[in-house]
């Protein structure tokens, strides 16, 4: 074998050439994860502007329904570099749309605070004496017209923030290049996924988010939004969260006659209740209900871990008893007696008692040992 040698100098620029080309291919990996558009909304599909991000970290709904007429208060948290974003919600009738209450929000919170319980325990653990010495409590810019015949623009109103268009599809594909059309690259599926509730005759509500500051990138609790339309089913569009890249979290009121469950997870985790029980509307949430005569309301919250497995819209019916739920939040506490742990007394009292009946047995021993002593002198 021949040793070659090669310089120092020749190593070094042989070295920083892979190092360099390692280090743009990685920037090239990161860059590409940063430009691609995040679709992610648990009600439609929400597409930032150009090659900018926007995720939604939360979505939150208010849904009220009489048996005859639906609404739907919605706010997203959301997070990303987007500076504009819309998106798209499908509804079975003809909506109206306005601003929303951020302290219906708040209201609804409060009536459905989990129960704080205190739950007792005997024997010490970690943070107790004596294995612990210490205590430890553990928009903007107008949208443009129609872009194609068959798509029309039945209304459209600035909403603060908002621009919002309530539109009608005959072709899905139609109303995407409208989508297109108004600024927006959308994704190839968009179709696709349009397909089942046009061929159903839903309408649209598009939204077009655009803050007056235009330099901020949105982020945080978005303006809620209130939607209104004739529906005889209480149903909540979910389908187009198909399009979703990452992981999705979906928080529901329902304001009803009745508690309320959905048919089915549709591709998510188990639903859960959180409360469920009547309330007298108050404040805005009697705004919401129209009337101050009380309503059954049902909290539901659900994950969707791999939002492609979604395969529907929620439909809720009534459940077969109005069970009344509230979910209890529980503090452990050492048990005690006076101030003095239950377990110590116990050992110290079982300790007690165990000298006692010592010596109880030892007197005894002692005097069964004196009567059989024989007795002396005697005759």
């Amino acid at each position: 074998m021949r040793w070659r040698f090669v310089p120092d100098a020749v190593w070094n620029v042989k070295t920083r050439r892979r190092v360099l080309t390692l280090l743009f291919a990685l920037l090239a990996t990161q860059l590409g994860s940063l430009v691609s558009p995040a679709y992610a909304c648990g009600c439609g599909a929400m597409v930032p502007d150009g090659f900018s991000r926007i995720g939604v970290q939360r979505e939150t709904s208010v849904v009220r329904w009489d048996g005859r007429n639906e609404q739907i208060v919605m706010r997203f948290r959301v997070d990303g570099d987007a500076k504009k974003a819309a998106w798209i919600m499908p509804v079975p009738g003809r909506a109206t749309v306005e601003l929303g209450k951020a302290e219906l929000f708040t209201d609804l919170g409060r009536l459905t605070v989990p129960e704080r319980r205190t739950r007792g325990y005997f024997w010490p653990r970690d943070a107790d004496w004596p294995f612990s010495s210490g205590s430890g409590d553990g928009v903007g810019a107008a949208m443009p017209g129609a872009g194609a015949p068959s798509v029309g623009v039945v209304g459209r109103e600035q909403l603060g923030d908002f621009d919002v268009a309530r539109l009608t599809a005959t072709d899905p594909d139609a109303l995407k290049r409208w989508l297109e059309t108004n600024g927006f690259k959308m994704p190839d599926r968009l179709s696709a996924e349009l397909r089942p509730y046009v061929d159903q005759k839903w309408e649209y509500v598009a939204v077009r988010l655009a803050p007056r500051d235009r330099t901020k990138a949105l982020g945080g609790d978005l303006d809620p939004l209130r939607i209104r339309f004739d529906s005889d089913r209480l149903v909540y569009p979910m389908r187009l969260s198909r399009m979703a890249k990452t992981p999705q979290s979906l928080g529901l009121y329902v304001l009803a006659a009745h508690r309320m469950e959905p048919l089915s997870p549709i591709g998510g985790a188990a639903p859960k209740v959180a409360f469920a029980g009547t309330v007298t509307p108050q404040g805005p949430v009697a705004e919401l209900t129209g009337s101050a005569e009380p309503v059954f309301l049902t909290a539901i919250e659900q994950e969707f871990p791999e939002p492609a497995r979604i395969d529907g819209d929620h439909e809720l019916r009534a459940t077969a008893k109005d069970t009344p739920y509230r979910r209890a939040v529980y503090r452990d506490e050492l048990m005690t007696v006076g101030g003095v742990p239950a377990w110590l007394l116990t050992v110290a009292g079982a300790a007690v008692a165990a000298i006692a009946l010592v010596l109880v047995l030892r007197a005894a021993r002692r005097r069964k040992a004196r009567s059989a002593r024989p007795l002396s002198g005697v005759a």
